[in-house]
């Protein structure tokens, strides 16, 4: 089982009060998570910024090649993509200028996470934003 980052309840909250989230990796999909977690923030007042290099459009959004085409300024990059493929999304993410890296569950590269970290960027690892934020904002106890 994958440790998921320390980040408390509070701090979840406050990455999740960043609005602009470039999702890399989206899926055209309807079915696939990375098509459901993005339309699920979408409808939840999310302004969702697709990046799939096989895809015009998603979720009725302009779809961009990579993160460095996004021409808006990005808060949260929200990663779909194997673990092994993170590192170069973790790059334009530094260059890109982005606060936080959310890598969905399951995904987890350290190397990437440390160098994120060393540029002053958050790294959460090996959670859901669509979970995250129903068990925050949706499900009362």
């Amino acid at each position: 089982m994958m440790e998921k980052d320390a980040y408390s309840d509070e701090e979840i909250r406050s990455i999740l009060s960043l609005k602009n989230v470039a999702v890399v990796g989206i899926s055209r999909d309807p079915s696939k998570d990375a098509h459901i977690v993005p339309r699920y923030l979408m409808e939840n007042g999310y302004n969702i910024i697709p990046v799939n290099p096989f895809a015009d459009e998603v979720l009725g959004k302009r779809s961009y090649r990579s993160l460095m085409d996004v021409p808006d300024d990005v808060d949260v990059v929200d990663v779909f993509r194997p673990s092994d493929q993170v590192h170069p999304v973790v790059k334009d993410a530094i260059r890109k200028g982005v606060k936080v890296i959310w890598l969905q569950l399951g995904i987890y590269n350290k190397e990437a996470v440390e160098e994120a970290r060393r540029h002053g960027i958050k790294v959460v690892y090996n959670r859901c934003m669509m979970q995250e934020h129903k068990r925050l904002y949706v499900w009362k106890p």
